[in-house]
């Protein structure tokens, strides 16, 4: 959300202000739900060292575990239920996202990877990619903005078809269960929906 990066920015009621810089606009409500997870992990901690010793006796100890059953339900139901309404009104900006694809390395794996579909062993593919982002921050510049000829004194391996190689085409390319495709993630939520729905089934 900072003014360097753009990714997003949370919708006003659920940030605060700085108590010195005027333009700042802290995720208190972000940090606060972070700092939940300490608590109901005190909870958890909790219940696991009671439970540790049974059963000796009479069990007696498990009176111990409502107080923290109750809050931690109360911790989660409040949370999640601000948590989810800042998130709606969280706004995305794709376009700078995307833009700053184009301004680093993230894709140098991919560049491998192209090597390697077109016959170059992985440990070749690496050096060759390794020594193109050298010369690219040698030279102030970028992999997408190389022309092909020289893109071609490193590897003759390399033609037109390298610049294909996007964002949005090494997020399609992890097509593994849990993986980034826009097909995995469908199904990713769609999995996620049906357990919120219906719960977890041996199935």
């Amino acid at each position: 959300t900072t003014e360097e990066f753009s990714f997003v920015s949370l919708p006003s009621k659920y940030t605060t202000g700085s108590s010195i810089m005027p333009q700042k606009r802290n995720p208190d409500f972000a940090e606060l739900a972070r700092g939940k997870t300490g608590r109901v992990y005190g909870n958890l901690m909790g219940i696991l060292t009671i439970m540790k010793g049974l059963p000796l006796t009479y069990n007696r100890d498990l009176q111990e575990d409502k107080e923290g059953l109750f809050d931690t339900i109360d911790t989660i139901t409040s949370t999640l239920h601000v948590y989810s309404e800042m998130m709606n009104g969280l706004k995305l900006y794709s376009d700078r996202v995307s833009s700053l694809s184009s301004e680093s390395y993230m894709l140098a794996t991919d560049l491998a990877d192209y090597l390697v579909v077109r016959g170059v062993p992985f440990r070749e593919a690496h050096g060759i990619v390794r020594a193109l982002c050298m010369y690219c921050e040698e030279n102030t510049t970028d992999l997408q903005s190389l022309p092909i000829e020289k893109y071609r004194e490193f590897s003759t391996f390399f033609d037109e078809s390298v610049y294909e190689i996007t964002a949005e085409s090494s997020v399609s390319a992890r097509s593994v269960y849990g993986g980034t495709a826009p097909a995995r993630v469908l199904a990713g939520l769609e999995e996620a929906t049906d357990i919120l729905e219906n719960g977890i089934t041996n199935g």
